[in-house]
C-alpha cells in the first residue's frame, strides 16, 4: 500500500481529541495488547519520556540532538506535525565522529512508514476481530505504535519520546523510560487532564518509575507539590536542573546585524565542573534556557546511568518548619554530577549538539518579515509576549492569530491582543500595528466570529480573513517593509504558513 494511502487511513481513524471523534476512555491495557502483538518493539531500545505542558518538544529536540552528537543513534518522536506526519518519527543519520559535524535526524521515509503503518492496522484489525481490543486504537496510539517499530527496526541507540497528551494514560507510558523528565506544567486540556494545576500536575508525573529517576525544574509550588509527592511516593531520584540556567545577565548581546531574526539568540556560557560551556542554540526566547537546562542536565545523567547504576536513593525531603514534609526538596544536579565516580558527556558534544538543535515553528524567523510562534495556550502567548515586548517600540507589527476552540481564546486574546491595538496607547504612525484574524482548516477549529468577538470584547480594531492564505496576503500588504509579522496561536495555522512562505 502506498504512503498517501496509509496517511488517508490514518486520518480516517479521527484525531482523539476531534469533536467528531467518539469520546474513549484511555486505557494503557489496549496500548500494551498492541504492542505485544507486534513483538513489543518498546522494549528493545532505552527510552527517555518527557511530559509537560509546554516546552516538551525543544527539551525532546535538544536532548536528542546532543545524543546524536555524542555518538548515539537517536530515535526523536514528537507531536503534532507542522506539516507532514512523518515528521513525529526521527532518527539520526550515521552517528557523528570528532572530524563530522552532530548527525542530522531523518523522517521516516514514506516507504516505512506506509508498510509499518499497515502493519500495525492490521495487528490491530486481528485483535479487534479476536476479542482482545474493544476498539480500533486511536490515531495517536497507532502513530506511536509505528515510531515503536521504527526505533526498533533502526536499531537505535536510545529514543526520546516527548509524551502526547497528560502521561499516565498516554500511549508513550508503556516503556520503561531509563530517565523521565518534566517540563513546565499550566492549565491546559482540562477536559481530560483535570482544573487544576495539582491535577494536571499529577497526571503529568504519571511518568514517573519506581526507583527512577526524574529531572525537572521548580515551577508553580502546587505543581511542585504535586510531582514531590508522586516521587516520594516512588522512592525517585529527583534532579533539579537550575544549575544549568544562565545567569540574569549572562545572555550575550547581538554581535552583528547579519545575525538573523529580530530577537536575540540564546547564546551564554556555563561553568560545569569548573569548563566553560559556550550554549549556542538556535531556539529564541528566554523561555528556552529552561527547556536547554533540562536537556542539558538529561544528557549528563544518561552518560552516567550509562557507566553505573546508583546503589541508593537520593532523594531528599525538606523538613523546614514551615514547609510541609513530604514536599520534594529537588538536588542540584551540578552537586550529583561532581562525583569523581560520574563520567559527563564532553562539553565539545554538548555545545555541537544544542547548536544543531532543530525544532521549528517555535519562535522561528523566515526573512524578510516573518516570526512564527505555535503559542497555543495562555502559558505559551506569555512566552510570547516577553519576546514580543523586547522589540524595538516603535517597529511596526502584525499579528496573525488563530487557534482552537478548546483553547483559552478569550483570555489568550487578553495577553497578545493589547500589544498590537492600533488604537492603544503607543502612538504609532498609522497602520503601524494591526490584528489579522483567520479561522484555521480543522474540525476544532474556533470560527472567525469568534475570533473576531474576542478582539470586539477588548474594544481593539482587526482585519478578518477567510483563511489563513488570505490572511498572510492581509498581513503582507498592511505591514510596511520595516516592520515584523508575528504568527500565532495554533500549531495547524503555523504549519500551513510556514509550506505557504517556503515555497518559491
Amino acid at each position: 500500500m502506498s504512503f498517501a494511502a496509509a496517511v488517508d487511513h490514518l486520518h480516517a481513524l479521527g484525531q482523539e481529541l476531534s469533536p467528531s471523534a467518539p469520546r474513549r476512555k484511555f486505557d494503557l491495557d489496549h496500548m500494551r495488547v498492541l504492542a505485544r502483538a507486534l513483538g513489543d518493539p518498546q522494549t528493545r531500545f532505552p527510552s527517555v519520556l518527557i511530559a509537560g505542558t509546554n516546552g516538551k518538544g525543544s527539551t525532546a529536540a535538544t536532548l536528542a540532538s546532543i545524543l546524536a552528537a555524542s555518538g548515539l543513534r537517536s530515535g526523536l518522536y514528537t507531536s503534532p506535525h507542522l506539516s507532514r506526519v512523518t515528521e513525529r518519527i526521527r532518527v539520526a543519520g550515521q552517528p557523528a565522529t570528532s572530524n563530522q559535524q552532530p548527525a542530522t535526524f531523518a523522517e521516516i521515509p514514506e516507504e516505512t512508514f506506509a508498510r509499518l503503518y499497515f502493519q500495525v492496522d492490521d495487528a490491530a484489525n486481528r485483535l479487534v476481530t479476536a476479542g482482545e481490543l474493544p476498539h480500533h486504537p486511536s490515531f495517536f496510539e497507532t502513530l506511536t505504535a509505528l515510531a515503536f517499530l521504527h526505533f526498533a527496526e533502526a536499531q537505535v541507540d536510545i529514543a526520546v519520546l516527548e509524551v502526547g497528551l497528560g502521561g499516565r494514560l498516554d500511549a508513550t507510558n508503556i516503556v520503561e523510560p531509563i530517565l523521565s523528565v518534566i517540563t513546565d506544567i499550566a492549565l491546559d486540556h482540562q477536559d481530560y487532564l483535570g482544573n487544576t494545576i495539582a491535577e494536571i500536575a499529577r497526571e503529568k508525573a504519571g511518568i514517573l518509575r519506581p526507583n527512577g529517576t526524574l529531572i525537572t525544574l521548580p515551577q508553580h509550588p502546587e505543581a511542585n507539590q504535586a510531582i514531590g509527592e508522586a516521587a516520594i511516593a516512588l522512592n525517585v531520584r529527583a534532579l533539579n536542573a537550575a544549575a544549568y540556567l544562565p545567569n540574569r545577565n549572562a545572555l550575550e548581546p547581538r554581535t552583528s546585524n547579519l545575525e538573523p531574526g529580530p530577537l536575540h539568540p540564546n547564546h551564554y556560557n556555563l561553568t560545569l565542573n569548573g569548563e566553560l560551556l559556550r550554549v549556542r542554540s538556535p531556539l529564541a526566547g528566554s523561555h528556552q534556557q529552561r527547556n536547554i537546562a533540562l536537556a542539558i542536565a538529561a544528557a549528563i545523567e544518561l552518560r552516567n546511568h550509562i557507566r553505573y547504576t546508583p546503589t541508593s536513593p537520593t532523594i531528599i525531603r525538606n523538613q523546614s518548619s514551615n514547609e510541609s514534609p513530604n514536599v520534594l526538596s529537588f538536588r542540584s544536579a551540578a552537586e550529583e554530577s561532581a562525583s569523581p565516580s560520574n563520567l559527563e558527556p564532553s562539553t565539545s558534544n554538548l555545545e555541537a549538539g544544542i547548536a544543531a538543535t532543530t525544532w521549528p515553528g517555535r519562535l522561528e524567523f523566515l526573512p524578510p518579515n516573518l516570526l512564527l510562534d505555535v503559542a497555543h495556550n495562555p502559558a505559551g502567548a506569555w512566552a510570547l509576549r516577553a519576546a514580543v515586548s523586547s522589540l524595538p517600540e516603535d517597529q511596526p507589527r502584525t499579528l496573525l492569530f488563530s487557534c482552537l476552540r478548546d483553547k483559552d481564546l478569550t483570555e489568550m486574546a487578553r495577553i497578545l491582543f493589547p500589544l498590537f491595538d492600533a488604537s492603544g496607547p503607543l502612538h504609532l504612525a498609522p497602520g503601524a500595528l494591526n490584528l489579522v484574524l483567520t479561522p484555521i482548516d480543522n474540525p476544532r477549529a474556533a470560527s472567525l466570529d469568534d475570533l473576531v468577538a474576542a478582539a470586539r470584547a477588548l474594544d481593539i480594531p482587526a482585519h478578518p480573513a477567510r483563511d489563513y492564505a488570505e490572511a498572510l496576503a492581509l498581513a503582507r500588504s498592511l505591514t510596511p517593509p520595516n516592520g515584523l509579522i508575528i504568527a500565532t496561536g495554533s500549531i495547524y495555522l503555523i504549519g500551513a504558513i510556514r509550506e505557504a512562505a517556503l515555497i518559491p
